[in-house]
């Protein structure tokens, strides 16, 4: 297929051109009436958000434009099926669970998985068995699954009926996937990927290989991460007769908004006509100036540059630092941001920087970064801490939880100190964010270590999604024999 065409934009773009007179919806009327404040900024976008009109296909039952996008994207990444998302890639990983899996399946899942990830777990009412991820001592990170451990998840739970996997980290970290996806079809049983930091893998060396090449048989893609997509686009690939395309596109329509972003849509057809048009030259280029970015602050007096442990990769996209002098992940971040400079994430370890999928003759401020990292860090000092493996990836290799989800929705949940949460099942998940892996889930019995865990990480600054009491010092929790 010509992966040059762009027929969903270009739709979009001949609607914009006949400056039409919108009797329908959007409010806003191709932008006639919008707020005087928003006029400047949002005008040159309101003329394409569009509804499903004549010519601009319909996301959920898409003959036209959006199916040859589709159908393009699909060619790209040698897959059956792809779908474009507009709910971001929570929404594919929920349905991908949903209609890979049935109520009271046995599910093997990557512990350190996506809070989405457990959103699809808890719709479709299955029985996670969590597998423990290796952990990386200098990066103070868990990775992925090792195989010898889906071996013998498999041999244990032998009735599993998926593999649900988290490939590469939020850090780009990842380990080859191939024997895992062998042994899950050896039981003829799909392996579900959230690969939302790879899109970018089809373009092979000096990329890691996308799960796709490993054989997974569904994957999902956070376009907007690191392809030139707007927030909230993504991907979803189907290639395996053990995943029904039918219950897919069911559950996309049941999950996904019934006026989806034309926006959001066009950018996703551009994004993926933008990596197909990627050149050898291209990545020869990219790698060349990454590779400077990396040796610049690497010679930073007071930046170390992480390397991938032995064993894994790191996508190049990636860059990982830490201080050499005792700053804490949190405290180089809140330095940064006064210099102007605005990382991915932090931890109490590191900072992660994601860097753009530059084509030749592109610009971008390497050099004004590395300076303004330096002035903001030189001469800074911080309490080094040791990095320690807290509960998230210690303890047994493969655990499930304390209380079914069906169990769950029948209890009342009860606010209680920290302290007095130890040894109860709780009722929430506790999630710093980014990355969105969850510290505390949603029905496992809280330890003492996930308590110190999580005073540590609010000593520190960090941000969470759910704990809506933990300003307060309290966790909600189910307390035993306890009934809504």
């Amino acid at each position: 297929m010509n992966q040059s065409q762009t027929p969903l934009f270009d739709a979009m773009s001949a609607f914009y051109k006949n400056e039409p007179i919108s009797l329908h919806v959007p409010g806003h009327k191709n932008g006639r009436v919008f707020s005087e404040k928003g006029q400047a900024l949002y005008s040159p976008v309101l003329g394409i958000d569009a509804t499903e009109l004549n010519g601009l296909d319909d996301l959920h039952a898409p003959e036209g434009a959006i199916l040859e996008a589709e159908q393009l994207l699909a060619d790209l990444y040698g897959v059956k099926k792809s779908h474009f998302l507009v709910n971001g890639s929570t929404v594919g990983n929920m349905a991908m669970i949903l209609a890979a899996c049935r109520e009271g399946d046995k599910v093997l899942v990557q512990r350190n998985c996506h809070k989405s990830i457990l959103h699809g777990l808890m719709l479709a009412n299955v029985q996670p068995i969590f597998l423990r991820p290796v952990f990386y001592e200098e990066w103070g990170v868990a990775g992925g699954i090792a195989p010898e451990l889906i071996a013998e998840a498999l041999r244990v739970h032998p009735d599993a009926k998926a593999i649900v996997l988290t490939y590469p980290n939020y850090y780009g970290l990842g380990e080859d996937m191939g024997e895992m996806v062998k042994l899950a079809h050896q039981r003829g049983i799909p392996v579900l990927v959230d690969e939302a930091h790879g899109a970018h893998f089809q373009l092979g060396d000096p990329f890691p290989d996308t799960a796709l090449k490993a054989g997974a048989d569904a994957v999902v893609h956070s376009a907007h991460k690191t392809l030139p997509a707007m927030t909230m686009g993504s991907y979803l690939h189907l290639h395996s007769a053990y995943i029904d395309a039918d219950q897919v596109s069911f559950y996309l329509q049941m999950l996904q908004s019934s006026s989806p972003s034309y926006p959001i849509m066009g950018s996703l057809d551009l994004s993926r006509a933008y990596l197909a048009s990627f050149t050898p030259d291209d990545k020869k280029e990219l790698n060349r100036k990454i590779g400077e970015f990396r040796g610049g602050l690497d010679a930073l007096p007071s930046i170390k540059v992480m390397e991938a442990p032995k064993g894994t990769f790191c996508d190049p996209l990636k860059v990982v630092i830490q201080s050499k002098n005792g700053l804490s992940g949190f405290e180089l971040q809140r330095l940064c941001e006064a210099k102007g400079i605005f990382a991915e994430l932090a931890d109490p370890n590191n900072l992660l920087l994601i860097l753009p999928l530059l084509k030749m003759g592109a610009e971008f401020p390497f050099h004004e970064i590395i300076e303004n990292i330096n002035n903001a860090t030189i001469g800074r000092t911080g309490k080094s801490m040791p990095i320690q493996m807290d509960s998230r990836h210690a303890g047994k290799s493969m655990t499930g939880l304390e209380m079914p989800y069906s169990l769950m929705k029948q209890r009342k949940p009860k606010s209680v100190e920290f302290r007095k949460s130890i040894g109860k099942v709780s009722a929430e998940m506790v999630i710093p964010y980014p990355p969105g892996i969850p510290l505390i889930m949603s029905g496992e019995m809280i330890t003492a270590e996930h308590v110190s865990s999580l005073k540590g990480l609010l000593s520190l600054g960090a941000r969470f999604h759910g704990g809506s009491s933990l300003a307060n010092g309290e966790l909600f929790v189910y307390e035993s024999g306890q009934s809504g």
